[in-house]
């Protein structure tokens, strides 16, 4: 089985990229949907957070206050960092589970915004950094999402520069107006299974 990880920084259009995979039948992991139900779920990290950051990062009905959470680790990177550290283990061992159970695809994926930041390269063959420009990132997340440019631009600090993750990655997808993602993705994987294992 050959093990898939798409990342690129907030607004890239990570999520694009694997909805094509899915057209290709290729099952993909969303980390960052896994780690919410993971934060509200797991009694492992619900324990940890709340030794770190205190009882008010849950409500009365046991689900993690997103708002006071957001609050408390984007104000310190440090406290992000250990927060990142209770959560992406966990992850990491639902997207390992989730794999094995999927043995009969000779290719999954998975999708995390902070691949490199949690390690989580260090479960997959190859990585595929997604690409955009900054403008048409913050453009997207500000039509998406009911947020502030401000906050945008906080949420694109704490993640690795995209510099460094095209770098890192063993592929670059370019979702800008100039490039066709399906061609790019189709050329990638012509690369990877030269005999049509997808």
């Amino acid at each position: 089985m050959l093990k898939i990880g798409i990342t690129g920084g907030i607004g890239s259009g990570k999520s694009i990229v694997s909805e094509i995979l899915r057209l290709y039948n290729i099952p993909v992991f969303d980390a960052d949907t896994e780690a919410k139900k993971l934060n509200d779920r797991s009694p492992v990290i619900r324990e940890k957070l709340i030794a770190c950051f205190g009882k008010e990062v849950y409500d009365e009905n046991g689900k993690l206050n997103r708002k006071r959470f957001a609050e408390i680790i984007f104000k310190n990177p440090d406290y992000l960092r250990k927060a990142n550290s209770i959560i992406h283990p966990e992850v990491a061992k639902a997207f390992s589970l989730w794999a094995e159970q999927r043995n009969q695809y000779p290719i999954v994926a998975i999708e995390a915004a902070l691949l490199f930041e949690a390690n989580f390269q260090e479960y997959v063959d190859k990585v595929i950094a997604v690409y955009s420009p900054e403008a048409l990132r913050i453009a997207r997340i500000l039509s998406r999402d009911n947020t502030q440019e401000s906050e945008v631009r906080k949420r694109m600090e704490g993640q690795l520069p995209e510099d460094d993750k095209r770098r890192r990655a063993d592929f670059i997808v370019y979702n800008d107006p100039s490039h066709s993602l399906l061609q790019q993705i189709s050329d990638i994987f012509a690369h990877l299974c030269p005999l049509g294992a997808f």
